[in-house]
């Protein structure tokens, strides 16, 4: 035990007044008064369940021996059935108090079946098939016993070196809002004690993607501003009904987030009034020690439950100090028995109090996923996600009639790297490769050629005479290329975020052969591309599409499905551009002029991103009107309808998607440049017109205020539609509170 003082000082870092009682059944507090000092800090204790090569996933004598002690309340790493039976029946039938365990697995994005990667989800703009696609993972993990996942990341990205930029919904925290309530829906269902539902804790509670220099576990070194506008609207918008959030690694204001009570007490339980657990990521307390904050379990665990954490995953640190450091007065036991009592409140909730093996029941017979209509599902949604950045000569789609196609590069006939990083059981789902889907969706009459390579940095001599060939004699050429699916995620970021090694150069070769070529870009992050958009006439963004990713690809680039995803994050020219979003905040000397040396200028490259937040081709062309305002002024309790005409001027049907940008034209703070709130599609066949309205209130345009409010101040609002953040036309009102 460290020296009393010492920990008082430890304690004193984190003074925060102690959190309202959570309101609670008579059944859980009944079981409170029942425990031991022990029982409860065991019910705050997330164990690691067992694996080995030879064993796959199992329980140790030791870890069954604490939960019959009644020393475990969850589990991380579940992903067998029988074991996590197992876990159960032990808790509810062999232990004094039968308080039944939690069981949890990373679910980021499909379980048996996998979706693209999340951000690739939110290239996809459609709230809807993210949601179904949540439903659908939530089912196919309950067949293994799941009950609760550590699922959705939340965290906003405005660093693409930052590997788990893969893992999110990109820069806009609007959008990131959004796309986190959808998430946490499709898990857990309006009605959480269901047996086909299966519990949320999204992460990384605090600003984790305030990622410093692109890495993870960092410090977040931003004013509380950014904080609360760019890196927790999504947290908030879930705050009501997510049953769990996990605290981040990373520091804000110099506090690690596991013991943060600015953000876990005063934010999340003070300002949003939260009831949900509060849980560490694996580790964070062990690491406090290295973080600076604590000298042992002892003093982290104390930091800990005082900060405002509720469970502690891996360590074991609540399990072993807690007991004596409440006996010894130097940790609260109304801390300890309201931690406990909020776990035991979300048990009942879950419905694991009244019958803690239904959800064993819902799936003793989970079904075929392809049966069930997933892999349907999953290749719609990775049709979604397509991002066409560009399509010079019209090259795509690609002529029906072909006879020969060639597929060049290391993504050409890899199944597995189809599904990216955290991909579940998913591979096991019999994965499709790009080559595979073009061989199912043109038919045996069509000579598919797959030239694969043995490395992403690298090409032999003989891969790329081989690469040639098989260009000069093909119709049409797809250049797999891109990162490894390793290449992205967590600890996977990246200085040069350019395409790996030699890659560049093979895709300028193959294009000098003169074929109709089409790059297809697989990667979790906006690539810094610069010379293959200058090199390739089409460019179609891939990200890691999952499961069905060769099929949905074949049909988008030949013609058969069109491609209709946006860009949820803007792609830097240069590393050196990096931050570059649309939310900037303006200059004083905008770049109005280039290269003038008075002004905010690179003197090597232009200040534009490569593309925009927002930007994505279709396979026909659209023009925008203005905006038309239905009323010069808006007050506080209004709202003001905004629209735009949008007309096909190509040959094809086609749909557009008008997206909403508004901006505080003048306030008493610098206001960001741009702030994404709305898009809306319309189809349209040749030639047809159409009008797309929103509706715009205060609370589009409100920002935070002292006294932990947002509001905003009267004045002019710049109102900006069009396809792209980079191409937008303006009409102005003026707010009246």
């Amino acid at each position: 035990m460290i020296r009393r003082a010492v920990l008082l000082a430890f304690l004193a870092l984190v003074a925060q007044p102690r959190d309202a009682a959570v309101a609670a059944s008579a059944r859980v507090e009944a079981l409170l008064a029942r425990m031991t000092i022990e029982e409860k800090a065991g019910q705050l204790s997330f164990e690691t369940a067992d694996w080995s090569p030879a064993r796959d996933l199992y329980l140790s004598d030791e870890a069954e021996e604490r939960l019959r002690q009644g020393l475990i309340g969850g589990f991380f790493n579940m992903h067998e059935r029988h074991v996590a039976r197992r876990a159960q029946e032990i808790a509810v039938r062999e232990t004094r108090l039968g308080i039944p365990v939690l069981l949890g697995y990373d679910v980021v994005h499909g379980y048996h079946t996998v979706f693209p990667m999340p951000i690739g989800q939110a290239a996809a703009f459609d709230l809807a098939a993210v949601e179904a696609a949540e439903r659908i993972a939530a089912l196919e993990a309950l067949g293994d016993g799941v009950n609760i996942t550590f699922s959705p990341m939340l965290d906003n990205s405005r660093d693409p070196r930052w590997g788990r930029t893969a893992e999110g919904a990109g820069e806009s925290a609007w959008w990131g809002a959004q796309l986190a309530a959808a998430r946490v829906r499709g898990f857990q269902t309006a009605d959480l004690a269901g047996p086909t539902a299966i519990a949320a804790c999204p992460k990384h509670l605090g600003a984790n993607g305030a990622s410093k220099g692109g890495l993870d576990y960092t410090s977040a070194e931003i004013t509380e501003r950014e904080l609360r506008e760019a890196h927790l609207p999504p947290f908030r918008a879930v705050a009501g009904f997510a049953a769990c959030f996990m605290a981040a690694f990373n520091t804000y204001d110099s506090v690690p987030g596991a013991v943060n009570p600015f953000i876990l007490r005063r934010i999340l339980r003070e300002e949003w009034r939260s009831t949900a657990v509060v849980m560490s990521d694996f580790g964070a307390l062990d690491e406090l020690e290295r973080h600076g904050v604590a000298d042992g379990p002892a003093s982290a665990a104390a930091l800990g439950l005082a900060g405002g954490l509720q469970m502690d995953m891996a360590t074991r640190f609540f399990a072993t100090e807690l007991p004596a450091l409440v006996r010894a007065g130097l940790a609260s036991g109304a801390d300890l028995d309201s931690a406990v009592r909020t776990v035991l409140a979300l048990k009942e909730r879950m419905g694991l109090l009244d019958d803690p093996f239904a959800r064993f029941a819902a799936s003793e017979e989970p079904g075929n996923p392809e049966r069930l209509g997933h892999r349907a599902a999953a290749e719609a949604l990775a049709e979604r996600s397509f991002v066409l950045l560009k399509n010079a000569g019209d090259v795509l789609p690609f002529a029906r009639d072909v006879r020969t196609v060639a597929v060049i590069g290391p993504h050409a006939d890899d199944p597995t790297e189809m599904l990216g990083t955290w991909i579940g059981r998913g591979i096991f789902s019999k994965p499709v490769s790009v080559a595979a889907g073009l061989r199912a969706v043109l038919g045996p009459g069509v000579e598919v050629i797959a030239v694969p390579f043995a490395a992403f940095d690298a090409v032999s001599d003989a891969e790329l005479e081989t690469a040639l060939a098989a260009a000069r004699r093909a119709d049409a050429v797809v250049l797999a290329v891109g990162e490894a699916a390793a290449m992205s995620g967590e600890a996977a970021s990246r200085t040069d975020i350019d395409l790996p090694g030699v890659q560049s150069s093979v895709a300028r070769a193959v294009v000098a052969m003169g074929r109709p070529t089409a790059a297809v870009v697989f990667s979790g992050r906006p690539l810094a591309m610069e010379r293959l958009s200058a090199d390739a006439p089409a460019i179609l963004m891939a990200w890691f599409p999952g499961t069905m990713g060769g099929t949905a690809l074949a049909r988008v680039l030949f013609g058969l499905a069109e491609p209709t995803g946006r860009m949820p994050m803007t792609t830097p020219r240069a590393v050196g551009q990096i931050p570059v979003h649309h939310d900037r905040l303006p200059s004083g000397r905008p770049a109005v002029k280039w290269p003038d040396i008075y002004s905010s200028n690179y003197i090597d490259r232009p200040t534009t991103p490569l593309y925009p937040f927002g930007h994505g081709l279709g396979y026909t062309s659209f023009a925008f009107s203005p905006p038309r305002l239905a009323a010069g002024t808006l007050d506080a309790s209004g709202s003001l309808a905004v629209s735009v005409e949008v007309r096909n001027t190509g040959a094809r049907t086609g749909t557009a998607m008008a997206q909403l940008y508004l901006r505080n034209r003048v306030a008493p703070i610098s206001r960001p440049m741009q702030m994404f709130r709305g898009f809306r599609r319309v189809t349209l066949v040749p030639g047809e017109s159409g009008t797309v309205t929103f509706t715009v209130t205060p609370d589009m345009f409100a920002y935070w205020q002292e006294g932990d409010r947002f509001a905003a101040p009267a004045g002019p609002i710049d109102v900006m539609i069009g396809p792209s953040a980079g191409e937008v036309q303006t009409a102005q009102f003026r707010y009246v509170p």
